[in-house]
């Protein structure tokens, strides 16, 4: 694979839908899985709840191969998932323990930040610097949109991503640990990064 070929856009087309969802899930089904633990109907619930104008995608030889969510005072890629939408797609009992996991992952901006909302890359692809470019596309958006920083969340178990982000940049400005909480999350703490454009 060549990296000159691959080219990066802010939004995605429709007919990419079903490969971000596949990549997200691929890269947070885990995670996710928590508060949906039927892959099926994760699947189908991204599907309907992803908002691909706030996405960064990588595309070589016509394939989304990367993706690169963010959140906005206007929107998110994943900014469909609302109690309602939960309720709706999942009952009452499995909604609500849905919607308390969901609670535990949000992320609320403060002015002029703006957030990440997942990378993901296709395993064939990694190792290639996909990763690294739609960050940086993130970033210049956040720059040329007037955003002073941008922000993420990485956690412990996950210590390649945190050296990407170093290496872009970002600094980690604090740490929350919840070893009590391992047991159902699957790790223990998670660090704040930001960068200022």
């Amino acid at each position: 694979m060549n990296t000159d070929d691959i080219n990066y856009y802010l939004g995605l087309p429709e007919r990419y839908r079903d490969c971000a969802v596949d990549l997200y899930d691929e890269a947070f089904g885990q995670k996710f899985a928590v508060a949906i633990p039927s892959r099926e109907k994760r699947i189908i619930f991204l599907r309907k709840c992803f908002t691909l104008d706030y996405v960064i995608g990588a595309i070589y030889d016509d394939k989304l191969i990367g993706i690169a969510g963010f959140q906005t005072p206007e929107g998110s890629l994943t900014g469909g998932i609302t109690y309602r939408e939960l309720l709706s797609q999942l009952g009452f009992i499995k909604g609500n323990w849905a919607a308390i996991i969901f609670a535990l992952y949000e992320r609320k901006a403060v002015f002029k930040e703006l957030i990440m909302d997942g990378i993901a890359v296709h395993s064939d692809a990694r190792g290639k610097g996909v990763g690294s470019y739609p960050l940086k596309e993130v970033a210049k958006y956040a720059k040329d949109h007037q955003f002073n920083t941008v922000r993420l969340d990485v956690i412990d178990i996950n210590t390649k991503a945190k050296i990407l982000y170093e290496r872009m940049g970002f600094k980690s400005v604090k740490t929350e640990s919840y070893p009590y909480l391992k047991w159902l999350l699957g790790f223990s703490s998670s660090t704040t990064m930001e960068l200022t454009v």
